[in-house]
């Protein structure tokens, strides 16, 4: 079984996406509508496989 996008909320919607061992690997902001909730959702799916990894935990040398 893969992850699964979550959502909760009434009057404001987000969602949690979860591991198959129900980790929760990311949280949402708030979204006023079902619809915009859904957007977010897809919006993940399409860029999560192609998006750039950058690590920003090295700190910044001045020089």
């Amino acid at each position: 079984m893969a992850g699964r996008f979550e959502i909760e909320g009434h009057e404001a919607f987000h969602f949690r996406l979860t591991a198959e061992d129900g980790s929760v690997v990311a949280l949402s902001p708030a979204f006023k509508t079902l619809k915009g909730v859904a957007a977010g959702i897809m919006a993940v799916r399409e860029n999560a496989a192609t998006g750039l990894i950058v690590d920003c935990s090295a700190p910044k040398v001045s020089g």
